[in-house]
C-alpha cells in the first residue's frame, strides 16, 4: 500500500483540489479507500506518530469534502498488552481526507491497527507493526544513520542546509571554542553542545538562556532515535540572527531559529515548530496536526477580508493597522497586545481581546507579516483552508526558500503599498486564489510535519559534522544533559536485524 500511495501521490496529502468531484450522494467504499502513512511503520518514532485516511468511493474516486467525521473508527492494540496506553484522534480535514493522530506511553511488542468503516476493514486494514515498537520516551538508538535515513524517507538534502553551510567549507570546533565565547558570550545569549557518544553535553552564556529547554528537548528526543555523529556547535538563543554580512575572516557558525539576508546564521526549525512538534498531543493544543482539523467553515462561506491578529513588535504592523482603519471592510487588522510603541496606544489602539488561532480560518486571506523577526505564525497559517498574504521581508525560516510566491502564496511589499491591490486581485480571481491557498496547505502537509522537522535537524547536524577539521570535545564548564527517567514505562532496547526481517 505504501508503495502504491507513493506512485499515486498520497504521500503529497493528495492534491484534493485537483480531483475530480464525486458524484453527489456518494459515499466511502472500506475496499477502495486509502490508508498511508509514517504511523503504519515499526522503526518511524515520533511524539505523535500519524498516518492519512483518503476516502475514496465505489467508482474510485476520492471524496473531495468531508464524509462526516465519525465516518472511520480507528483501534489499537497490542496482542500482549490487555491494556495497552494509547491514545488516538481522528483528525477530520474536511476534504475528503483524515489524520489519525496516536501517542503512545509505552512500548509493546506489536501493535495491530485497525481502521474501520462501519465496522468493515479499510483498504489493508488491521496493519501489523512487529515490535517492538517504541514509544517517545524509549532511548533506544538507530545506530545507522543511514539505516535511520531511510526509514524516516528524508529527502537526500535540504537547500537551506547547502546554502547555508556554503559559507563554512571547514569547521574549526578548537577556534570555534575560543573565539565565540568572546565575540558573543557576554552580549548574547547562547548555548555551546557538544554531542559525543551520542549523549549531550552543554555550556550556557548569557543572562537569558531559559529557551535551551527547547534545543536540549530536541536533541535528547533526537538521540534516543538514532546515533548522532559526534558534532560541536553554538546555538543562539536570542530572537536576531548574529554573524552579520559581509564575510570576514572573523566569520563563525552560529545555529539560530531565524535567518536574514544580512546574516551567516546557520538556520533551525523555530522554537516554535520544534515545541508544537515535542508535545503534539502533549500540553500544547496549536500544531500542525490540529490546524488541519480546525480550518473553518469551507472556502465559500469564509468571510472576504485580510485578518490579522498580534502585538506591536514592528512598526509595519502599526501601519496595517492603520490601513484597517482607513479599510475597515477590506482589512480587518488590530493589536491584542502593545509593548515595543506603548506610547503610540492611544493611536492604534484600543487593544481588542485575544482571538483562537482557529478562528483566523473564518477568513479568507491570512496576512502574514514579521514581529521581531520573521513571524513563526506562518507554517500554521499554510496549513489551514486560507490563502496567505506574504509580505517581503529579509528574514527567513528554514524552509522559506522553497516556497514560491503566487505558487504556495500572494507577495505583498514590504510597505503594504499594494495590500490592498492584492486583496482585490483575490476577490477577483476566487479560484486562483483558492488553488494558491490550498498549494500553501499541501507544502506545509508535505514538509512541516513531525518526521521532516527531524529529518532536518539530523540533516544539518550531519553535514556539519563533515565540515569539523578536528573532533568536538566535551569541554571544560560543560555539563550533561540527561535523558528524562522513563521508571514507569521502562523500555527493552531492541533493534530486529536484518535476519529478523527476512
Amino acid at each position: 500500500m505504501l508503495l502504491s500511495c507513493l506512485l499515486l501521490g498520497c504521500s503529497l496529502g493528495l492534491v484534493t483540489y485537483a480531483t475530480p468531484e464525486a458524484p453527489a450522494g456518494s459515499v466511502p467504499s472500506a475496499a477502495h479507500t486509502l490508508v498511508w502513512g509514517p504511523g503504519l511503520e515499526t522503526d518511524i518514532v515520533l511524539p505523535a506518530r500519524f498516518f492519512f485516511i483518503q476516502a475514496v468511493d465505489g467508482s474510485g474516486r476520492n471524496l473531495t469534502w468531508s464524509p462526516g467525521e465519525k465516518t472511520f473508527d480507528v483501534k489499537i492494540s497490542s496482542s500482549t498488552e490487555q491494556f495497552a496506553r494509547i491514545w488516538i484522534q481522528v483528525l477530520d480535514r474536511r476534504d475528503g481526507s483524515f489524520l489519525v493522530r496516536y501517542r503512545m506511553y509505552a512500548s509493546y511488542t506489536d501493535l495491530h491497527i485497525q481502521v474501520l468503516l462501519k465496522e468493515k476493514h479499510v483498504a489493508k486494514s488491521p496493519f501489523i507493526l512487529p515490535g517492538p515498537v517504541h514509544h517517545e520516551g524509549c532511548d533506544c538508538p538507530q545506530p545507522s544513520g543511514p539505516a535511520w535515513e531511510s526509514s524516516m524517507r528524508c529527502p537526500a538534502s535540504f537547500p537551506q542546509i547547502e546554502l547555508d553551510l556554503a559559507a563554512f567549507p571547514r569547521v574549526d570546533p578548537e577556534r570555534n571554542a575560543r573565539e565565540i565565547p568572546q565575540r558573543f558570550g557576554q552580549r548574547q545569549s547562547l548555548c555551546h553542545y557538544t554531542v559525543k557518544d551520542n549523549k549531550v553535553y552543554i555550556k550556557t552564556m548569557g543572562e537569558h538562556v531559559g529557551f535551551r529547554i527547547f534545543m536540549d528537548a530536541l536533541l535528547l528526543s533526537l538521540t534516543r532515535k538514532v546515533r548522532v555523529p559526534d558534532v560541536e556547535f553554538f546555538v543562539n538563543l536570542g530572537d536576531w540572527p548574529l554573524e552579520k554580512r559581509p564575510a570576514s575572516d572573523r566569520l563563525h557558525p552560529i545555529f539560530s531559529w531565524c535567518g536574514s539576508n544580512q546574516t551567516w546564521d546557520i538556520v533551525m526549525p523555530t522554537y516554535d515548530l520544534t515545541e508544537s512538534v515535542l508535545e503534539t498531543m502533549g500540553r500544547v493544543s496549536l500544531d500542525m496536526m490540529s490546524v488541519q482539523s480546525n480550518t473553518g467553515v469551507p472556502w465559500d462561506q469564509k468571510n472576504a477580508t485580510a485578518f490579522w491578529r498580534g502585538r506591536d513588535s514592528r512598526k509595519e504592523r502599526l501601519e496595517l493597522v492603520k490601513l484597517s482603519r482607513a479599510h475597515p471592510d477590506v482589512v480587518d487588522a488590530a493589536f491584542t497586545n502593545f509593548f515595543f510603541f506603548k506610547h503610540d496606544e492611544a493611536l492604534y489602539g484600543p487593544l481588542v481581546k485575544h482571538v483562537s488561532f482557529f478562528d483566523f480560518f473564518k477568513y479568507k486571506y491570512q496576512i502574514n507579516v514579521d514581529g521581531t523577526v520573521a513571524a513563526y505564525r506562518l507554517p500554521y497559517l499554510l496549513a489551514g483552508d486560507s490563502v496567505v498574504m506574504k509580505l517581503d521581508s529579509g528574514y527567513y525560516e528554514h524552509f522559506y526558500n522553497e516556497l514560491k510566491p503566487w505558487t504556495h502564496y500572494i507577495p505583498v511589499r514590504a510597505d503594504l503599498g499594494d495590500l490592498l491591490e492584492k486583496i482585490q486581485w483575490a476577490k477577483d480571481h476566487d479560484q486562483e486564489a483558492r488553488d494558491i491557498g490550498v498549494a500553501g496547505q499541501q507544502f506545509a502537509r508535505n514538509n512541516l510535519m513531525g518526521d521532516r522537522i527531524f529529518c532536518y535537524y539530523y540533516k544539518l547536524f550531519e553535514k556539519y559534522a563533515e565540515l569539523q577539521v578536528a573532533e568536538p570535545t566535551v569541554r571544560s564548564g560543560m555539563t550533561l544533559v540527561e535523558q528524562p527517567s522513563d521508571d514507569l514505562f521502562p523500555c527493552a532496547c531492541q533493534r530486529r536485524t536484518v535476519k529478523d526481517e527476512l
